[in-house]
This record gives C-alpha cells, structure tokens and sequence, in this order.
C-alpha cells in the first residue's frame, strides 16, 4: 500500500501541494489528473523522495523497491538506449546476468530491440519515454511512479505501455501515474485522484465517479474555454 497524511509543499509563498491525504491499495492502477501546474510533479517527487515536504508524511519504500519514470525522463544524451539498462541494474544490486536478461526482455516487450545501440541524442520522444521505463522497470518495483508516461508518444506505444502496465499490476504492483490523456487513463486506471491548484479534490474508484471521467474532470477541476474567434475562416467562402 502506498499513502501520505497531510502533505504540503510550499515555496516561499507559494503552496505547490496543500494538505494532501490518499492510500493507494497494492496492486492497483491509480491516475492522478489535474491541469499544469496543479501540483502533480511537485506530489510525485515528494512521494519518491527527490522532494522534501514541508509538512506530512508519506510511506516512501527502499529505494530499490520502487521505479520512477520521471518528469525530465534522466537520460544521457551520449549513451546508447542498452547502455542506459547496463548501467542501472547495478545501482539496484542486479548481478550482470539478471541485467542482460531483464535487458533483453524489457526491449523486446517495449519494442526497441533494433534501436538498442542508438544513442539517446538520435532517439524519437517516445523512444527516449520506453528507454526511461524500462529503466523503471528493471529492478522489478514494487510500486511504480509514472509522470506523464503517455505524454507526446505515438498510439501504438501508449497501448504497448498501457498493456504493460494492466500486467503488472495484476501481479501485484501498484502503480501511481500522472497523465492528461483522460480516454486513455478510462480504459486504464481504477482509481482515479484529481488535484487542483494543489489541493486533492476527487479520490475515488473509478467505478464510483458519477458521471463520465472527462465530464467529470471537466466540472470539477477545469472547465474548457468556449470563446469564438469569428474572423477566423470569415474569407473562406
């Protein structure tokens, strides 16, 4: 399980997360939606230990029982997408064996097995996104932090990703990702938390929402904006 009770993070005068309580069950796919600047990043890096909160607490496990894909991705322009796993299963105390074997699988499973060798510098965004999972994958986590995992990658990566993640949580992971891609996160989270201007304002299963995710996001946390332009198209005809 993973929790916090009553945590804060405030910059001078700025408060980034305010009074924040949630748990999370093992084993479950939770999202954690708001719009820019609502807090998310600032929440996950404080449940990861990159931030220290101002007030609260939270469940952080041993660093080497958790995976982090996060905000900046933190890869190395001059390595190679297999240098990057080589490199990161001893920082978990991975034997060279249990490395090259979880390599191979992890780069068959995402899809990158032929680019294996391309330095990051020559890597597309959603190339650079797989390379920094299966980073997070490897030490095999017990939970998993995700920001913004579906972010600026094509289709048929986001539902290799999405699968992936299904998978693992029925083996018991828990997996806690940010995401804005709300037709995405329906058809993969149960529970759902919605944050706004840094305060938790929904936390629920999704299954308890009362009406549609997106109609719902949309009323609670930030409504679209309706303003024509009415001389756009106006020479059209």
């Amino acid at each position: 399980m993973l929790w916090c009770r009553h945590l804060s993070k405030r910059f001078g005068e700025f408060t980034a997360v305010d009074n924040v309580t949630f748990e999370i069950p093992a084993g479950t796919i939770c999202a954690l939606l708001g719009p820019n600047g609502a807090g998310k990043s600032t929440l996950l890096k404080m449940l990861t230990g990159l931030l220290e909160p101002t007030s609260g607490e939270a469940s952080v496990l041993d660093k080497r029982e958790i995976g982090v894909l996060p905000e900046n991705l933190g890869l190395f322009d001059d390595l190679t997408i297999e240098e990057h796993l080589e490199l990161t299963g001893p920082i978990y105390g991975l034997s060279s064996f249990e490395t090259r074997s979880r390599t191979e699988q992890l780069l068959s499973a995402l899809g990158v097995q032929e680019g294996r060798r391309t330095f990051l510098s020559q890597c597309s965004h959603g190339m650079r996104k797989k390379t920094s999972l299966a980073m997070a994958l490897l030490p095999n986590p017990r939970v998993l932090f995700l920001d913004e995992p579906f972010e600026g990658i094509d289709p048929v990566t986001a539902e290799t990703i999405r699968l992936l993640l299904i998978s693992i949580a029925r083996r018991g992971v828990t997996v806690l990702l940010s995401s804005h891609i709300l037709s995405l996160v329906d058809r993969l989270a149960e529970q759902i938390m919605m944050i706004r201007k840094g305060q938790l304002v929904w936390n629920s299963a999704i299954s308890e929402l009362p009406r549609g995710l997106e109609e719902h996001y949309f009323e609670l946390v930030e409504a679209p904006l309706e303003q024509d332009l009415p001389w756009l198209g106006s020479q059209a005809s």
